[in-house]
C-alpha cells in the first residue's frame, strides 16, 4: 500500500516554503517568464495537437452522450475527497459538509457516483477546490505565472499546490497497475473532450488567451466567484467559466 505519509510530507513541505512563495509574488507583472512560458506552451500544444486532442475527439466520438456524462459524473464525484479536504482546510466547514453529502449520496443512491443524484436533493455540484486556492486563503502570494510542461498553466503557488493535489485524489491510491493507468488514461481524456467546445472561443494570441483566462479563472475561485470582471461591470458566472484550460 502507498504510504498515507506522502501526502502529509508533501503538506508539511508546502507549509514552510509559504512564506518563500509569497515573497516571489510579482504584483506588477503576473509573467515575468515569458519566454520560458511560451516555449512550454508551444511544446504542450504541439503534444496536445497530434496526440490528445485526435484522442478525444475520438473518445467524444465512439463515446454514447449518456455513458460520456455517466464516466464525467464518477470523476467528479472522486474529486470531492480533496473538494472536502480543502474546504476543511480552508475552513470553510459549510462547503466541505455539501462536498461530502454528495459523496455520500452520488457513491450510493448514485451507483459509484455514475449518476448526479445530489443534484435533486438540494445539492447541487459546486466549484472545485484545489490546495493551490487552501493557500491562497492561507495567505500564500500567487507568484508569477507558470507553465508547466504537460501539466499547462499554473502559477507558482498552483504548482506547489500540486504534489498535494495528487495525493489527495483517490486514484493516486490504486495500487493495480494496469487499472491505475486506465483510469488516468479515462480522465485525461475526458477531461480533454470537455474542452474541445471551450477552445473554439480562443481568439488572438493563443497563448495570452489561455494565460489571461487561466488567472481569471483563478481569482475567480479564490474569491468563490467574488470577482469583477475587467471588461465591464458583471461578476464572472459559472456558465462563463465551466472549465479550466
Amino acid at each position: 500500500m502507498k504510504s498515507i505519509l506522502k501526502p502529509l510530507v508533501a503538506l508539511l513541505s508546502l507549509g514552510f516554503a509559504a512564506p518563500y512563495v509569497s515573497l516571489a509574488q510579482t504584483e506588477q507583472n503576473s509573467d515575468p517568464w515569458q519566454g520560458f512560458n511560451r516555449a512550454m506552451f508551444t511544446f504542450n500544444d504541439a503534444v496536445d495537437r497530434w496526440t490528445l486532442k485526435p484522442l478525444a475527439k475520438t473518445y467524444k466520438f465512439v463515446m454514447p452522450d449518456p455513458l460520456e456524462v455517466g464516466v464525467s459524473n464518477i470523476f467528479n464525484n472522486v474529486l470531492e475527497v480533496p473538494n472536502a479536504l480543502n474546504g476543511v482546510l480552508q475552513g470553510d466547514f459549510k462547503g466541505a459538509a455539501h462536498d461530502t453529502g454528495r459523496l455520500l449520496v452520488n457513491s450510493t443512491i448514485g451507483i459509484g457516483g455514475l449518476l448526479d443524484v445530489a443534484q435533486y436533493m438540494n445539492l447541487p455540484a459546486d466549484d472545485p477546490e484545489d490546495f493551490g486556492q487552501t493557500l491562497a486563503v492561507w495567505g500564500v502570494g500567487q507568484g508569477p505565472y507558470l507553465v508547466l510542461p504537460l501539466l499547462g498553466p499554473s502559477t507558482l503557488r498552483d504548482g506547489f499546490g500540486k504534489p498535494v493535489d495528487f495525493y489527495t485524489n483517490p486514484t493516486a491510491y490504486i495500487e493495480h497497475v494496469p487499472t491505475e493507468n486506465t483510469v488516468r488514461a479515462l480522465s485525461l481524456l475526458d477531461t480533454r473532450a470537455g474542452l474541445l467546445e471551450l477552445e473554439k472561443n480562443i481568439t488572438g494570441d493563443r497563448y495570452v488567451f489561455v494565460r489571461d483566462v487561466y488567472l481569471q479563472r483563478r481569482d475567480y475561485l479564490i474569491n468563490n466567484g467574488d470577482v469583477a470582471d475587467e471588461f465591464g461591470t458583471e461578476d464572472f458566472s459559472e456558465e462563463e467559466f465551466d472549465g479550466e484550460f
